[in-house]
Formats: C-alpha cells, structure tokens, sequence
C-alpha cells in the first residue's frame, strides 16, 4: 500500500482545526501520515492542534522559527513528508471519508504524476453551500496555465516527480497552489476523480478571502510567466511572450484567447478523442476583422 502524505500549512487557524482532524481520522484509507506546519502562529492555535492530535504518531508538528508566508511553508511540508503520494489539505478545511482511498488508487499507472476532484464550497460551519463548478478534466500540454481554473483541490502528486521540479517558490505569498500544480504537470498526466472529495471552507479569515481580485490576479500572472519561460515557450497565440516580467496584464492577454469559444471546443474534442483511434488535428479559421482562431477537426 502506498503511504500518503497530507500536508497541512498552518497559520493561526486553529479554530477550525478540528473538522480537518476528524476527516482524516475517518478515512477508509489507512496507510497515510498528517505534516503539519505552523507557521509561527500568533494566536492560541498550537495548543489547541497539540491537545487535539495528542499522541497521535500519524501527527506530526513542525513549526516555523518566525512567519515566513504560504510558499515557504508549504514547501516545508513537502520536505518533511515521508509519503509517496502527497496532497495538501487547508487546516480549515475537510476531506471526504473516501477522499485518500480514492486517489491513492489512481497511481497504478506510472505514467501518471498527479490527481484533482471536485469540491465542495461550504460556508463558515462547514455546511454545503454548492459544488464548485469550474473543475474539468483537462489537455495538459505545454500551453496549459490553469487559467481559468481547472484543477483545484483535492490536488494528489508523486512526491519523487515534485522532487525533480523546482520546488513551489518560497517567496510565494499567493497562487502557489497554482505554481505546484503547474510544474508537477510539465511531467506527465493528472487523473480527473469526477466525484466531490473536498470541503472547502469560506470564511472572512481564510488567505483566499483575504486577497483582493487584483493582488490575486498579479500573483498568477507571475506563476503563469514563470511556466512559460520554464517551458521555453517564445510565442503563443502569434504573440511574443515578454523577455521580462513587468505588466500582469500583458500575461493574462497572452492567454485571453484560452476563454474563446474555439479554443475551449478544441480541448473538449482532444480530452474527449485522446485515448480514441481518431485522428485530431488542428487548424485556423479566420473572420473578417476578427483574429485567427484555433480549433480542431476529427
């Protein structure tokens, strides 16, 4: 069986801990260790996990010197893991009882590094509000940014295919989901689990509510520059990508024509037709005063 690894960056969310605790300890699935990081937390958040995990051994407790933000400290959990399979879990957050077995059981074949599901938005009592709706099965290929989101939680990965990436940035203070799941997929394939198996918690605290639309916006636009020149990409959509990162907007209107309507009917056809005998093949239509758009035939 293989292990997993659930990882848990902490930040003075203690409050919610508890729902994450009893999700994990009523998984189907049993070979599986909880890392958890703190992150110098400046409420009473330690306490509370310590006397909640106890002597739990599948628990265990690290903590930052001083507060180093979420890129850093995710990392840190990944580094700490002993697991083959890892997967990150918000402490105010929850899992599905089935949620590891699950996805665990998809890395029989080799050739796949990762996989995603579906989620549950919920709302600050953890009760279900509505099944996120933007999560898909996806074409990863080179020209593939997550944006507009795709994959989301529950995210699982190989651990040695993360070690042969750069590693999720430590200067990170946002998106780095975002820049974990995109190198983890320049080396191979994530499997879709069409099922809900994560909870995810809206709350005023919580880092994703914090944000605002614009600071958010920016912080993906540097992950998604960063891909590019990781992957060597020059020109996408007969558009130079930039010799530097300096205008956020400039990378999101590289990447606008992703949320064109032929451009999404040319994925939906290659997921659909991948593993068919069907030949697929791209090509350009172009109208009168509009720009040139790529879609696939069968």
């Amino acid at each position: 069986m293989k292990k997993i690894s659930v990882l848990i960056a902490h930040y003075n969310n203690g409050r919610f801990f508890e729902d994450c605790y009893l999700s994990l300890i009523q998984q189907t699935y049993q070979n599986w260790e909880a890392i958890i990081v703190d992150d110098a937390s400046t409420d009473n958040s330690l306490e509370f996990i310590k006397s909640i995990i106890k002597d739990d051994t599948r628990f265990r407790l690290f903590i930052n010197d001083q507060n180093k933000g979420c890129g850093f400290t995710k990392g840190k959990c990944v580094e700490y893991a002993t697991g083959d399979i890892c997967g990150f879990l918000d402490p105010d957050d929850a899992l599905f009882p089935q949620a590891l077995e699950k996805s665990v059981e998809k890395f029989t074949d080799g050739s796949i590094v990762a996989t995603y599901s579906k989620m549950l938005m919920c709302d600050d009592n953890l009760l279900p509000q509505n099944v996120y709706s933007g999560t898909k099965q996806i074409y990863n290929d080179p020209y593939f940014f997550n944006c507009p989101l795709q994959v989301a939680h529950f995210f699982t990965f190989r651990k040695e295919i993360y070690c042969k990436t750069q590693g999720i940035n430590p200067d990170l203070k946002r998106a780095v989901d975002q820049d974990l799941y995109l190198k983890v997929l320049e080396y191979g394939q994530a499997v879709y689990i069409d099922e809900v198996l994560y909870k995810y918690r809206l709350h005023s605290a919580g880092i994703s509510q914090q944000n605002t639309k614009q600071s958010a916006k920016e912080s993906f636009a540097y992950v998604i520059y960063e891909a590019m020149k990781r992957r060597g990409i020059k020109e996408i959509n007969n558009r130079k990508v930039p010799e530097n990162y300096t205008n956020p907007q400039e990378i999101h209107d590289l990447i606008n024509y992703q949320v064109g309507f032929f451009y999404r009917l040319e994925r939906k056809l290659r997921v659909f037709f991948r593993h068919s005998d069907l030949f697929i093949f791209s090509c350009f239509i172009e109208f009168s005063g509009a720009n040139a758009f790529n879609f696939a035939l069968v």
